[in-house]
């Protein structure tokens, strides 16, 4: 019982039930009077942020608290990650822990066919191994329509910062696509990624390209900043 609220519950249940006085109850808890009287303020934009937060986990569902506070962050809105923590948990869209059947978490929805070179790439993960055992990846970006193999990076361990780089390397001598599809490993599912693209868009400034996260097929498709 170390909650504040709990404190406060346990000394008014001893002055309901045992008609001791205030000084008496709350020495036995060693809870302060004045933390007993105090009443909380309603901050008149914790409704706004409430809202705002429901509205971000209704659309990216297994985002946590704290990938929430990032985005708030971005739109401009100072707050601090204990509030959005603790209205995150009010609001009960705490994310499960429990290992259970995966299912797909939206309607699944067909892609579209590439109509025209750089419309649209896709890029994953290939893994092997050296003839003493050492295993390798290799990051393979594939152009959908014409089927060219833009890069291929090769390395003992790439991680989603080494993907971010190896994209701005590409951009230094091509346009990037209008959008890229991934699955949802950890390399592109995770903050890295998204923060390359959300800082390319704050450099380039342009609203032809956006970076799209949305389910279907089990893929993720990221529209690029240009």
């Amino acid at each position: 019982m170390v909650k504040p609220h709990a404190r406060r519950a346990s000394v008014d249940h001893l002055l309901n039930e045992y008609k001791v006085s205030e000084r008496r109850a709350c020495r036995l808890i060693k809870f302060a009077r004045s933390s007993h009287r105090y009443k909380p303020l309603d901050d008149p934009r914790d409704e706004y942020l409430r809202l705002r937060i429901k509205e971000i986990a209704e659309v990216r569902r297994r985002f946590g608290y704290r990938r929430i506070h990032v985005m708030l962050l971005r739109e401009g809105l100072k707050v601090n990650h204990k509030r959005v923590q603790r209205i995150y948990r009010e609001e009960k869209l705490s994310l499960r822990t429990k290992n259970r059947k995966k299912r797909a978490m939206h309607l699944r929805v067909a892609k579209e066919p590439a109509t025209q070179a750089n419309q649209r790439w896709s890029m994953d993960f290939v893994q092997d191994e050296f003839f003493n055992g050492r295993k390798f990846r290799t990051l393979n970006i594939v152009d959908d329509f014409t089927r060219e193999c833009i890069v291929i990076e090769v390395d003992i361990s790439l991680q989603g910062v080494r993907v971010a780089r190896v994209l701005d390397r590409i951009a230094i001598h091509r346009s990037l696509p209008k959008s890229i599809v991934c699955d949802n490993g950890p390399e592109f599912a995770g903050k890295a990624l998204d923060a390359w693209a959300h800082s390319k868009d704050n450099v380039k400034k342009a609203a032809s390209h956006w970076i799209l996260r949305s389910i279907g097929h089990h893929s993720n498709y990221f529209d690029v900043p240009s």
